[in-house]
């Protein structure tokens, strides 16, 4: 077993999912107006999305302690390529809705047993590497919505796209799947019911909130920080942009060294450090009433909490009393619900106190995560090596 192959096995894996996930969701837009989708069809549309992955998420735990989490993702990155093909494909709203389901239930099970595999992998090799598995799916992400803007910009059918995307990346996906650990790397001592009832610890649901909270502020951003920087910055509308241009950059570079710095100063200091930059970067944003002070802002903010999602995925992972994969289940059902209903908290919050103040709001939200930063203090623990009969 080649624990060092495995670490970037699974890295490859966090980039195939986000250039898969990615594709569909740059060309959201194309499809709303390739099928003439009204606004809340649309909305109809991407719920079903996101509610598939959440009720899949609550059931891949217990399959990955009983068939390994390898197995999940190979088929998983089998079947999503088809997926997409058919989204592209959908000739009808009731087509369309029924692919996207489908495509939410698949990636809800492989993003667990993604994020399983890196626990595993850290817990066999004795170092971080979630944060770069993360920095992954971040720049699969920014190149495949830039190569959707050129195709866009080309009049690429998006049928035609989503075929191309899904041939290279199904070949891709079964390459860098062998690279796996067997199924007996996701087998620990600890409990090994199955069920949706399972595993909402205490542990679990403190990193869970932790969670929440980091990624209804990270959606917050990225649906928000534009209509901040034009309505109360008063930035036009290409400006208001490099918001989230700067966000997600500086997210993509901390999460880059992020492993890195979890080994050299450990995981509840680094978390700490970074919620803490996190709140600076949004108290810049706030307190100047300057467009350019607010980019840098967001910058700040992205930097500050590239790291805190990947080390809360280790630390649950770490949890004890359930198996790594239930916990890390749990955990995305808690991340997954603030992506889904965060820029809605905003928008209503928005709509009665203002955008200004609604971020100001998070504030504190951030403060509280940063000081359960203790929590995250257990390191990885080394497992022996496989037996020759486990491997």
């Amino acid at each position: 077993m080649n624990v060092g192959r495995a670490r970037w096995a699974v890295t490859a894996v966090f980039f195939v999912n986000g250039c898969l996930i990615s594709s569909y969701l740059s060309r959201i837009p194309s499809l709303k107006a390739e099928h003439q989708l009204t606004e809340s069809q649309l909305g109809i549309v991407l719920t079903l999305f996101g509610a598939a992955a959440l009720v899949s998420m609550q059931f891949v735990g217990g399959l990955v302690a009983r068939v390994g989490s390898r197995r999940l993702i190979r088929i998983a990155l089998a079947v999503l390529p088809f997926l997409l093909v058919g989204v592209g494909q959908a000739r009808s709203v009731v087509q369309l809705g029924l692919a996207v389901l489908l495509m939410g239930l698949v990636h809800g099970a492989v993003d667990v047993a993604m994020n399983a595999h890196a626990v595993a992998v850290e817990r066999l090799r004795g170092r971080p590497i979630m944060s770069g598995c993360h920095a992954a799916w971040s720049i699969s992400a920014v190149l495949t919505s830039l190569s959707s803007a050129v195709a866009t910009r080309a009049d690429v059918e998006l049928g035609s796209q989503f075929v191309v995307v899904a041939a290279v990346l199904l070949l891709v996906g079964q390459v860098v799947t062998r690279g796996l650990l067997p199924p007996a790397a996701d087998q620990t001592d600890r409990v090994t019911r199955s069920g949706w009832t399972v595993g909402w610890t205490r542990p679990v649901l403190i990193f869970g909130a932790m969670g929440f909270v980091v990624m209804v502020g990270e959606a917050a951003v990225i649906s928000w920080s534009g209509v901040l920087l034009h309505e109360s910055r008063g930035a036009d509308l290409a400006t208001a942009g490099l918001a989230f241009t700067a966000f997600t950059a500086f997210q993509t570079v901390g999460r880059l060294i992020g492993d890195r710095l979890t080994e050299r100063y450990g995981a509840a200091a680094l978390f700490r450090t970074c919620a803490l930059v996190a709140v600076i970067g949004l108290t810049v944003v706030v307190a100047v009433p300057l467009w350019p002070v607010s980019i840098a802002g967001f910058a700040l903010v992205g930097l500050g909490g590239s790291v805190l999602l990947p080390l809360v995925f280790s630390a649950v992972g770490r949890t004890g009393g359930v198996e790594a994969a239930t916990a890390v289940s749990r955990l995305t059902t808690f991340t997954y619900a603030g992506v889904l209903i965060g820029p809605a908290i905003v928008g209503w919050f928005a709509a009665a106190a203002g955008l200004v103040w609604t971020f100001t709001g998070l504030l504190p939200l951030l403060v509280g995560v940063a000081a359960n930063s203790r929590l995250l203090s257990a390191r990885p623990r080394v497992r022996q090596p496989l037996t020759s009969a486990e491997r």
